[in-house]
């Protein structure tokens, strides 16, 4: 009877096996169908997905409000949530009020004054031409042309007027989107240690209690990776956005004109969430805007970003982040450049916890490997040597 369990068994994992075989053969050979189908239904709970990513980012204000704040109160909870949702909305609300006229007066100046930006880089290419120089025909050819400009923009705005409509469908659409994952994160917050504990019940009634316990424990360590760092990089990201915007007003009070601060400023805050990469990303829409104006205030801003991304990834953002990672520089990169091509934006921000996420268990896998070996860190690290042969030439004589 055992031999014919074992035997049962045995042949459940072989169907298992084939059957999932079968299901990734078919899955590749209908790939674009499938890619269709995982798109639609992630576009369909994505409101959902952007909820999880909120109640997220408000769990750690509303445990602090709970477990300091209220911590006294019969309904802490409650209160909790709704202090961390109204700071958040008034945050939201004081941040559109003071930055969105100013982008939008920034915006205007800079469209207003387009004729007069590309007349500043003909003047220059004329200027780069006669220094290097150039052939007539060369400097012609890379002129700016503000007519051109125009009527292609025209042309563009002539081709998407029908698509108006849909624009209108999809704007009422984000507004409900947006609504619903406010709400399903007000629902995850207020009920989230009793999905917690349900969560956790189904895991340990379905699978053995070994790798549940190691799935709390990998989802412990991610939790704290991801808090540390996208905390740690938003705060980072608002020192130096501030930073950026403090120094180009004082240098707007010298010779040099640097207009534009608070845009500029909040192209570089944003754009520096971003690891290692974020400050040139938006150093080069932010140093077109100012060639524009005056190609000396780009070289200087140019400078200026050089100098604030070596502070911030020497000393600002190490003393913010802590060793909230833990992962070498190299991998940091590899990260980036690997999660930015395949994910975009959000690859290249959640690649590098997700790489020290990765780093680390498998760094915990290959030392209990070791010990399972009986072996150690300086064991891994001698030579071996080829054993002596004098007992045997010895003997031989």
């Amino acid at each position: 009877m055992k031999n014919n369990h074992f035997f049962t068994k045995r042949v459940l994992a072989n169907l298992l096996v084939v059957a999932v075989g079968i299901i990734l053969y078919l899955g590749l050979s209908n790939f674009q169908a499938v890619s269709a189908v995982i798109r639609n239904f992630v576009s369909v709970i994505s409101p959902f997905i952007t909820g999880v990513a909120i109640a997220y980012l408000l769990n750690m204000p509303t445990r602090f409000f709970e477990t300091k704040v209220f911590k006294r109160f019969r309904k802490r909870r409650v209160f909790s949530l709704l202090t961390t949702y109204f700071l958040a909305l008034l945050v939201m609300a004081l941040l559109i009020g003071m930055i969105v006229p100013q982008l939008i007066d920034s915006i205007s100046t800079l469209l207003g004054s387009v004729q007069a930006y590309f007349d500043n880089i003909n003047a220059l290419i004329g200027w780069l031409g006669s220094a290097l120089d150039l052939d007539l025909e060369t400097t012609d050819a890379v002129m700016v042309s503000y007519t051109d400009l125009v009527n292609q923009l025209l042309a563009y705005i002539r081709s998407v007027l029908p698509e108006l409509l849909n624009l209108t469908m999809r704007i009422g659409t984000g507004i409900v989107s947006a609504l619903t994952a406010v709400i399903s994160s007000v629902y995850m917050l207020a009920g989230k240690p009793k999905l917690i504990r349900q969560c956790r019940k189904v895991l340990y009634a379905v699978l053995p209690k070994r790798p549940v316990d190691n799935l709390m424990r990998i989802g412990h360590l991610s939790n704290s990776v991801f808090a540390g760092f996208i905390g740690g990089k938003i705060v980072d990201s608002l020192i130096i956005g501030a930073i950026c915007f403090v120094f180009m007003t004082l240098v707007n009070l010298t010779s040099i004109e640097m207009p534009y601060a608070l845009l500029i400023s909040v192209i570089i805050g944003v754009t520096n969430i971003i690891p290692f990469f974020g400050p040139f990303i938006g150093a080069i829409p932010s140093a077109l805007i100012l060639l524009m104006v005056n190609p000396w205030s780009a070289l200087w801003f140019i400078l200026f970003i050089i100098v604030l991304q070596q502070f911030d990834g020497n000393l600002l953002g190490p003393k913010i982040l802590g060793n909230s990672t833990g992962l070498p520089a190299m991998w940091v990169l590899i990260a980036i450049v690997v999660g930015g091509g395949l994910f975009g934006f959000m690859g290249m921000l959640l690649g590098v916890p997700t790489a020290a996420i990765l780093h680390t268990l498998t760094s915990e896998f290959v030392k209990a490997r070791l010990q399972k070996k009986g072996l150690t860190d300086e064991d891994t690290q001698k030579t071996p040597h080829k054993k002596s042969t004098d007992a045997n030439s010895t003997g031989a004589e």
